[in-house]
């Protein structure tokens, strides 16, 4: 029986390794821009591999380096870090509802410490319960890649033209958009809230009320506003638990 849980976490950990390939190829071109923000703040290129292998997070990267290069306080870097990330807390409340209720707490920490857009993506787009094997899987071929790229960036430093860099850092927009499209496709719902969410995001860049919050504060009051109304309105029947 041991042996049987072992090959399947095996299988599984394979599974999801295989389906991070094309995340960790994105991160890596991506995060060639991030590094450059890197060198610019000061950091050498082993102080950028680990604060993208630490962080994984691209706005709150960009920011600390940013807040970094400005000579900001720890506490100031603190608050807008959290503010830019806390959209993750709101994915890993929605992760922890497709846990196995006796999946341990050892977990429950490894995968919300590896939680990333794509990763929630892929992992919360699987049917039944969310296997933690496939979450570690799917990081271990993603997050090391996110973080040579931003420590190639920093070496590359400035010698890429501007143009490059540019379209590098499109290239997330797309690698997300394959992972939200699927769904989107089946279920009118899904669909309805992805085009009000590229809706209201853009109107909260050009709105004097909203334009002069930060990003990451303004994908968490969208977040919750788009979330809540949906819960509400289009509620989901409970699913049998997978067997």
């Amino acid at each position: 029986m041991h042996k049987t849980a072992q090959t399947e976490h095996r299988q599984v950990f394979l599974t999801g390794a295989g389906d991070g390939i094309p995340i960790g190829l994105g991160y890596f071109a991506v995060s060639f821009s991030l590094g450059i923000s890197a060198r610019t703040a000061g950091l050498d290129p082993l102080q950028a591999f680990i604060a993208s292998l630490l962080t994984i997070a691209s706005a709150g990267e960009y920011a600390a380096f940013t807040l970094i290069a400005a000579g900001a306080s720890y506490l100031e870097m603190a608050a807008v870090i959290f503010i830019t990330n806390c959209r993750y807390i709101l994915m890993s409340c929605a992760m922890s509802q497709r846990l196995d209720p006796s999946a341990p707490t050892v977990h429950r920490i490894g995968m919300g410490a590896l939680i990333t857009d794509e990763i929630f993506g892929a992992g919360i787009s699987k049917p039944g319960y969310m296997d933690p094997f496939y979450t570690y899987g799917l990081a271990s071929t993603s997050v090391l890649p996110w973080a040579l790229g931003t420590m190639l960036g920093v070496i590359a430093g400035n010698l890429l033209p501007q143009a490059a860099v540019s379209a590098l850092s499109i290239s997330i927009y797309g690698m997300f958009l394959a992972i939200i499209v699927p769904p989107s496709r089946n279920d009118t719902v899904i669909l309805g809230c992805v085009l009000i969410s590229f809706i209201l995001s853009w109107l909260s860049g050009k709105l004097t009320l909203f334009s002069s919050m930060s990003e990451g504060t303004r994908i968490l009051i969208l977040t919750l506003l788009i979330a809540s109304a949906a819960a509400l309105f289009f509620p989901r029947k409970e699913e049998p638990d997978a067997q």
